[in-house]
Formats: C-alpha cells, sequence, structure tokens
C-alpha cells in the first residue's frame, strides 16, 4: 500500500465535498458521510454509497479514479473491482465504500463506524490466580 500523507483538514473537507459531488453526479444512491476525525487515524471521513448493480459500483470507482486528480486529490488504491460487489477506493483523507445494495445491507459497516466510542465501557473482568 501506499505511503499516507496527511493533508490539511481544510483539504480532507474538500476532498471530501468532491467525492460527495462526484457520487451524486453518477447516480449513487444512498450517499452517507461519516466523520472519523477523532475516531480513527484512518482517515478524516468515511463516505459510503450504493449503485444499483456492480457495473454502476464500477462506473462510480472509475469517476473518482478519473475525476479526483485533476482536482489536485489522489486516488491511492482500488481494491474490489474485478466482482463490484464492495469497492473500496482510498483517497488519502476519505475512504469511499461503494456497494451493491444487498452487500451493503449486509456487511452495514456504517453502523460500526456511527457507534459512539466516547462512553466508557465496562470494566475488563480481572483474572485471579491461585497461589
Amino acid at each position: 500500500m501506499g505511503s499516507r500523507v496527511k493533508i490539511e483538514e481544510s483539504s480532507s473537507t474538500k476532498l471530501k465535498d468532491s467525492v460527495l459531488s462526484i457520487l451524486d453526479e453518477h447516480k449513487a444512491e444512498n450517499i452517507e458521510c461519516i466523520d472519523l476525525r477523532g475516531q480513527s487515524s484512518l482517515a478524516d471521513y468515511m463516505v459510503v454509497a450504493s449503485g444499483t448493480s456492480s457495473r454502476l459500483v464500477a462506473s462510480l470507482a472509475q469517476k473518482l479514479a478519473e475525476k479526483l486528480p485533476p482536482q489536485g486529490f489522489e486516488v491511492l488504491r482500488t481494491e474490489g473491482l474485478p466482482t463490484a460487489d464492495w469497492v473500496v477506493v482510498d483517497c488519502v483523507d476519505v475512504i469511499v465504500h461503494l456497494f451493491r445494495p444487498e452487500v451493503r445491507e449486509f456487511y452495514n459497516i456504517e453502523k460500526m463506524w456511527r457507534a459512539d466510542f466516547t462512553t466508557a465501557a465496562p470494566p475488563a473482568p480481572t483474572l485471579r490466580t491461585q497461589v
């Protein structure tokens, strides 16, 4: 995988806005953006969207790869194109997940990333050793 270079927050917001615009323009459905700042060092934003078919999912990924570099944004890697049921496009500080609707429903990754990690978790059980 390529090296990650953290970009300015305002640039990551512009990148996120460009991604959302491209997906909307090319008929992605149920577009959701999750703010990961403060939750993960992986990326600042995660965008999840659906395409009505594998062909549309692949086309959406290709449109991102075509349209982001001329705007000054890098697409590091795209995974999942052979089957295009679930394609991940790594745009440095924005990770884009593109799904066919039934695959998206099955994995439901938005639920995991929307979880509130700020609430205190119950303490882990302690192990007692016998003497």
